[in-house]
């Protein structure tokens, strides 16, 4: 009950700031880049060990990422070309934040860790390919949105370990950053791995008919060749 409250009251206010920056006729990828200039200012805060803050920034950045589209819905400017540069701004967005968060723990001091900058690194290669599986799934014609560990997942999973990251360390419910950094790297790639699961089951009873033609042309056009090969033989 509480829960469907709080719900409701959430969408209706969302209701109400989408519809406030309608009528402000902003560009729907003006607001894309906003978000975007956002998770670069958390790849700072990230990069200066600052993951509190970070988290924090990041909910307000991916709410601009939430309003983008639903603008663009509400005034009738849904494109091509913003959703495409939705996508790619999406993706500088991962990439820049798990960069600044390479960064920190990159740098000497107390924590310096090799092990969270290689898992971090992971991570980000997990999530760019979270994507490009997908995308180059729909360049043929499947659906790929298969698999647990999509953006908003990775997202609110940085989000949850960026807040954890303050207080004592000796608080065992606080500092869970590095078992984020083991999750998202364990579960970007076994995501894609998924997905590349799926769409070679999608893909499998048309490229079994696509093979069996291709071997037919070929056996046609080798008969031709053999034909034409003995009637040049026999007339010589």
């Amino acid at each position: 009950m509480i829960s469907e409250a709080i719900a409701i009251a959430c969408r209706r206010v969302m209701n109400a700031v989408v519809r406030a920056l309608a009528r402000s006729r902003i560009n729907p990828n003006a607001l894309t880049f906003i978000g975007l200039v956002m998770n670069i200012g958390c790849a700072f805060l990230y990069g200066y060990g600052r993951f509190f803050l970070a988290g924090l920034l990041m909910i307000l950045a991916n709410l601009f990422d939430m309003l983008d589209g639903r603008v663009a819905r509400l005034r009738g400017r849904v494109t091509q070309f913003g959703a495409f540069f939705d996508s790619v701004i999406d993706r500088y967005s991962d990439i820049v934040v798990f960069v600044g968060i390479m960064v920190f723990y990159a740098s000497p001091g107390a924590d310096h860790s090799p092990l969270r900058v290689a898992l971090t690194g992971i991570a980000l290669v997990g999530s760019v390919m979270i994507s490009y599986s997908r995308a180059r799934a729909e360049s043929l014609d499947i659906a790929c949105k298969v698999g647990f560990l999509e953006r908003p997942e990775r997202v609110v999973l940085l989000i949850i370990g960026s807040l954890t990251e303050i207080g004592p360390q000796s608080n065992p419910f606080l500092h869970k950053m590095p078992q984020v950094l083991w999750a998202l790297a364990v579960l970007s790639h076994w995501t894609v791995v998924h997905r590349i699961y799926h769409t070679w089951g999608e893909m499998r009873e048309p490229d079994k008919a696509a093979v069996k033609a291709q071997a037919s042309r070929a056996n046609s056009q080798s008969g031709e060749t053999l034909v034409r090969a003995d009637y040049s033989v026999q007339n010589q």
